[in-house]
């Protein structure tokens, strides 16, 4: 059990460096080349950087520390403390690509910029996010108005983006605008994939007279756990069993066979499932060979 939990620290650890890295490397060559607007705190770091010089990642670095320090005052010690790992080495490795790469521009054209900048900051922040940390900054204020004054994070947050993504009209125009909107659009789709990616399942419901031989052919065939649940017919009130299982996306061709095989007439219901939690998903198999005690 040690091995296992210590295996999963370190792949969590892995996550989160890999997830900063690729998150500055967006930063660095689609997002900062072709002068995107932002939000967050790299949104805010442009406005700062455009009206006084100050370079980017030092700007993030000491606006990411202020917002640990608020964050550990009034959300908790635990919070910060999972949160400063990520806040800080985002910065720093950002300013070593910055030393490291120079000027380099990958391409000249803007929706290619917008594109790739949303894809890998998205990719990044959800491989951040799986790996247990937070990006900091300003995920902070949202967190707090939610502890105290009970507004809903995702609402304060498209608030807080779309008031950053406005400053930054000072020195852009309201076509750059529309290229930050769709950046922001992109990058939200892609991270809602990165996060229920490896965790949907498929949710298949039986309806049979022949339940009991399905379920033993599932059993055998496949190797999945069924739930037999007891419905009753609409119409005409007839009792009637109904096979519940959770099988993996690819299993799902082999449940369909073997219960069209079995009873050609029965009713099945195919339902997308995005996460699963418990003994054969997120837990080992029984072996229902070994004997029970």
């Amino acid at each position: 059990m040690s091995q296992e939990i210590n295996r999963n620290r370190v792949f969590s650890l892995l996550l989160v460096v890999t997830g900063n890295i690729l998150y500055a490397l967006s930063v660095k060559l689609f997002l900062l080349p072709a002068n995107l607007i932002s939000c967050g705190t790299t949104g805010i770091a442009l406005v700062v950087n455009h009206l006084t010089h100050i370079p980017i990642s030092g700007f993030i670095f000491v606006f990411n520390v202020v917002m640990l320090l608020v964050g550990w005052r009034m959300i908790g010690r635990q919070f910060a403390l999972s949160t400063v790992f990520s806040s800080l080495f985002y910065p720093a490795a950002l300013e070593v690509l910055n030393r490291t790469l120079g000027d380099i521009r990958i391409t000249q054209d803007i929706l290619l910029n917008v594109v790739f900048a949303a894809l890998g900051l998205g990719v990044s922040l959800g491989m951040v996010i799986r790996g247990g940390a937070s990006t900091g900054g300003m995920d902070i204020p949202p967190l707090i108005l939610k502890k105290y004054l009970h507004i809903p994070v995702s609402s304060s947050l498209w608030v807080f983006d779309f008031c950053i993504m406005i400053s930054q009209l000072l020195f852009h125009t309201l076509e750059d605008l529309l290229y930050g909107i769709l950046l922001i659009l992109i990058l939200s789709f892609t991270l809602n994939h990165v996060m229920l990616m490896g965790t949907s399942k498929t949710e298949v419901k039986i309806v049979s007279p022949k339940a009991e031989t399905i379920r033993d052919a599932i059993l055998s065939q496949v190797d999945r756990g069924v739930t037999l649940l007891h419905g009753e017919g609409g119409f005409l009130h007839t009792p009637t069993e109904i096979i519940l299982s959770i099988v993996s996306n690819h299993e799902m061709p082999k449940i369909e066979r073997l219960a069209r095989s079995i009873d050609p007439d029965c009713f099945m219901i195919v339902s997308r499932v995005s996460e699963v939690w418990g003994r054969g998903f997120s837990r080992g198999k029984v072996d229902r060979n070994t004997p029970k005690k």
